[in-house]
Order: structure tokens, then C-alpha cells, then sequence
């Protein structure tokens, strides 16, 4: 059973900075993608960033230069820097895993971007 566990979410002022953190535990293939999505009031949930354990990483179009996914694969974690927030960056912000073709959610947490 895989477990992923969120932190560092919270409200910051248009132009700040967050870091999220998700920590995977149980049975993780060594070939896997972790990933970052945001979900919005009245949104559907939507992919924000990606990381392979081949070494591609992506992100969408309107974080770009501003968001940073990076992985600690060692520790089963990977994270999301998010730079000179916007108030359209508030939502739910959540980690997925993708291992042995399973998929698997982290519990959200809360990024308030707002003066």
C-alpha cells in the first residue's frame, strides 16, 4: 500500500513563495512519475508539473518560470517551488504517483495567493 503525505501549503501575498512537499511511503517502483495538480473552485483538477524518473520533467504553459518541480528519489519525495505566486495560483494543490501502473493521491493542501 502506498501512502503520500502533503505539506507546506498556506496563504502568501501575490509576487511571494510557497515550497510543497510530498513524501510517498510503501511498495514504489524505481520507475515512476511524480506529479503536482491544482484544483480550483468550480475547476476541474488539472495537471500543474511532472516528474520521471527518466529525468523528464514538464509543467504547464502558465507556471512556467515560475514553478519548479524537482524529486528526491532516494527519499521517495519530490516538491514543487512556486515563485512570484499570482492570485489565480490559489487552489487545492495535490501530489500524485504514478507506480506499477497504479495512481495515487496525496490529501491536497491549501495555497491562498492573496493580499
Amino acid at each position: 500500500q502506498v501512502q503520500l503525505v502533503e505539506s507546506g501549503g498556506g496563504l502568501v501575498q501575490p509576487g511571494g513563495s510557497l515550497r510543497l512537499s510530498c513524501a510517498a511511503s510503501g511498495s514504489i517502483s524505481s520507475i515512476n512519475t511524480m506529479q503536482w495538480y491544482r484544483q480550483s473552485p468550480g475547476k476541474q483538477r488539472a495537471l500543474v508539473a511532472i516528474s520521471s524518473s527518466t529525468g523528464i520533467t514538464n509543467d504547464i504553459d502558465s507556471v512556467k518560470g515560475r514553478f519548479t518541480i524537482t524529486r528526491d528519489s532516494a527519499k521517495n519525495s519530490w516538491y514543487l517551488q512556486m515563485n512570484s505566486l499570482k492570485p489565480e495560483d490559489t487552489a487545492v494543490y495535490y501530489c500524485s504517483l504514478v507506480s506499477n501502473a497504479q495512481i495515487y493521491w496525496g490529501q491536497g493542501t491549501q495555497v491562498t495567493v492573496s493580499s
